[in-house]
């Protein structure tokens, strides 16, 4: 506790400009609903010249009143003052001239920026024909990769597998990061026929937990990692599986778990690769890994042969009939790092240490569970939490949402019109099991 002169007090939306702006804004949106009402009319659309003509007169009240409104980020190119179709600004526009961008894992990065552009005009090109948004609102986007690429300066691309983007925007000047700190290695890489390969895997897994180490296992299909799952908690060992039908922050919980221990055997497709930083995991093991294709390709190994690359007995099994041309590449380029490392430890007489890491850094979270707001906790979370109530507090909060509704559905806000409904459904059928 301190006491000042000043205070500056900064507002919590971004949208929010003086007064005479914010009276030019709202006399240019009326112009532009005047000839998007007119366009539907034209074209027979008669319903959604009506929906948007309720929608945006209800905005631009709540501008007039409060200088602000639910979604006013679709109006941000009226507040900025910018002409059609022009980027929006974005904090790259805060940074000097002369600012150093460093971009992680570029080979997964740099496409997520190329599609946000199409995946976003998609989203609101349908929002847009059917009345519920202004063609304004296609304005309020992200960067085209164009402009992106504009607004950079000096870059450094960071990946284990550069793609050919980063590889040929960097002319070849590409610096190595091989020697670790700890002196740890890259993993050693087996080959091991396919035929039993489930049988020699749980020999693997077995010495593995007597050592207290953990291990991870790709298949290549969601149902295939669920099946070897049901089948390793058959035959007790204890093990769980993640692929992308589990919510992310689930994924979190499971991957900590794992590192706790309270699993050994983490099952997976294609989310075991970057940015997964597990030091208790001592093994990978690949299944069928000589299918060549997506999920087999040079990058897929690399990154996922990776995960093990953190702990002093690191090791990956490849299960296959045959050497397929991404397997040599990643044995021979993991070799080659191998013998660089050797070579260097024994250069300067380093003996490889184990990594020694928080169980409360995994992901950058502390608790998972601990960010999920209360109207987005899962059904099961919130039947619990009902089961213990009473019938008239349970009564109350049913009344309470269903309120909410209501003014959510007359607002048009037809997203949280259905989160109330949700909750008052699962409301329900705990009273129901209460009674």
């Amino acid at each position: 506790i301190d006491k000042v002169e000043t205070l500056d007090i900064y507002p919590a939306n971004l949208f929010v400009t003086s007064p005479d702006k914010l009276n030019q804004a709202i006399q240019d949106i009326r112009i532009d609903l005047g000839k998007q009402i007119t366009y539907f009319k034209e074209m027979g659309k008669h319903l959604e010249a009506k929906r948007l003509k309720e929608r945006t007169e209800f905005d631009l009240e709540m501008m007039a009143e409060l200088g602000y409104c639910s979604g006013i980020e679709n109006y941000s190119r009226y507040l900025d003052g910018r002409p059609a179709g022009s980027r929006p600004f974005c904090l790259l526009d805060y940074f000097p001239e002369d600012y150093l961008m460093v971009i992680d894992e570029s080979h997964v990065t740099i496409p997520q920026v190329h599609a946000m552009y199409g995946g976003d005009r998609s989203r609101k090109e349908t929002l847009v024909e059917y009345g519920f948004r202004l063609p304004s609102a296609m304005d309020n986007r992200p960067l085209k990769f164009e402009e992106f690429e504009q607004m950079q300066n000096q870059v450094i691309y960071v990946s284990a597998t550069p793609a050919d983007y980063e590889l040929q925007k960097s002319g070849g000047v590409v610096v190595e990061q091989v020697i670790r700190p700890t002196g740890l290695l890259d993993p050693v890489i087996e080959i091991r026929p396919s035929q039993n390969q489930i049988d020699d895997l749980l020999e693997e897994i077995q010495k593995r937990v007597e050592q207290d180490e953990r291990v991870l296992v790709t298949t290549l299909t969601k149902r295939m990692a669920e099946e070897l799952t049901k089948y390793l908690s058959k035959i007790n060992v204890r093990s769980r599986y993640i692929h992308s039908d589990v919510d992310t922050l689930e994924r979190v919980e499971i991957m900590h778990d794992l590192r706790k221990g309270l699993f050994d055997v983490l099952v997976g497709v294609n989310l075991l690769r970057e940015g997964l930083d597990l030091p208790e995991v001592s093994l990978v093991a690949i299944l069928d890994a000589d299918k060549e294709g997506f999920l087999r390709s040079h990058k897929s190994l690399t990154q996922t042969i990776g995960r093990a690359a953190r702990h002093i007995n690191g090791t990956a099994i490849l299960y296959a009939d045959k050497i397929t041309k991404s397997m040599q590449r990643t044995i021979d380029e993991t070799n080659r790092r191998r013998e660089k490392q050797i070579a260097y430890n024994q250069k300067h007489g380093i003996t490889p240490k184990a990594i020694r890491k928080s169980l409360d850094n995994l992901m950058g979270q502390k608790e998972p569970k601990s960010y999920v707001y209360e109207a987005d906790l899962t059904q099961n979370v919130a039947e619990n939490k009902a089961l213990y109530q009473t019938t008239e507090s349970i009564d109350k909060q049913i009344r309470s949402l269903r309120k909410k509704m209501e003014e959510a559905a007359k607002e048009l806000d037809f997203i949280n019109a259905a989160k109330f409904r949700d909750q008052i459904k699962i409301l329900q059928e705990a009273k129901q099991k209460n009674n």
